[in-house]
């Protein structure tokens, strides 16, 4: 329903836009609130109150998490849209999609729960004086927190997208290789073309990510309380960063992107049944 709602174009309801739109949801939390309060907490004394301070962390480890996952379902989706294509259509579809995104919100709220649990309780546990916010954690947590948020999604992305690249190139290759029939010559290098398009820029997308998300958890090894260090809030800013720069790798390579974000802005999606309007 959110989908319909957010995106009313039938012709972009597909596993994959699915997938980008919960991505997107994540990346506007960041931008919206996470970036602005993560500046103003390392730039300004912190007046909010201790409880808009558990909430600030409570909302970090949710949008953060829920982001995570959402790069490792996109990289599942295109690593069998590249890998498997003849079994695609009835290993990712709608109703599979819809259930690993709500159970990857359900895990972010689940794990956010657990990690800022103590913070949740008592409002400003770790705060030593006024006008501070700060979270700490156990070594036991920061440890899970590497295995579970770093070094597994980065291990799954990687290995994933070195297949997806193995592929693609024997693909390319084959695009370029005598074919029998012209018509089936056509449909197929039309095919590969849109697919190698799509793994092409989510494949930027998955570089910008991990340079974006790789020096906060690499800090992270150094100093076990990193993220309450000044000096590593140029690096959760850089973090926070990635999600505004998502939308333009999508707007650069995606013409029907920026046609559906035209009609939005301009509101011309009130205006008309855009259900079946043609924006590719």
């Amino acid at each position: 329903a959110l989908f319909s709602l957010l995106c009313p174009c039938r012709q972009l309801h597909t596993p994959s836009n699915i997938l980008l739109l919960s991505l997107a949801v994540s990346d506007f939390f960041v931008g919206l609130l996470l970036l602005p309060l993560e500046i103003f907490r390392n730039t300004s004394c912190w007046v909010l109150g201790d409880r808009m301070c558990s909430a600030y962390w409570y909302l970090t480890s949710n949008i953060i998490c829920a982001s995570i996952g959402n790069i490792v379902l996109i990289s599942v989706d295109r690593y069998v849209a590249i890998c498997d294509p003849l079994h695609y259509p009835s290993r990712i579809t709608l109703a599979k999609v819809k259930l690993s995104v709500c159970m990857c919100w359900f895990y972010a709220f689940f794990y956010s729960n657990l990690y800022t649990k103590d913070i949740m309780i008592e409002p400003g546990r770790y705060n030593s004086c006024f006008g501070e916010c700060v979270f700490f954690s156990s070594n036991i947590a920061i440890v899970a927190d590497l295995i579970l948020f770093f070094f597994v999604p980065v291990s799954v992305i990687i290995v994933l997208y070195m297949r997806v690249f193995v592929v693609a190139v024997s693909q390319a290759r084959a695009m370029h290789s005598h074919v029998t029939s012209v018509t089936l010559q056509r449909s197929l290098t039309q095919t590969n073309k849109s697919e190698l398009k799509a793994a092409r820029t989510l494949g930027i997308l998955v570089v910008v990510f991990l340079a974006c998300f790789s020096p906060l958890y690499c800090y992270s090894l150094v100093d076990e309380n990193a993220i309450n260090n000044p000096a590593a809030s140029f690096a959760v800013i850089i973090f926070y960063i990635n999600s505004c720069l998502n939308p333009l790798i999508y707007a650069l390579f995606y013409p029907w992107f920026r046609n559906a974000v035209k009609l939005i802005i301009t509101l011309e999606i009130f205006k008309y049944d855009t259900s079946g309007a043609n924006i590719l």
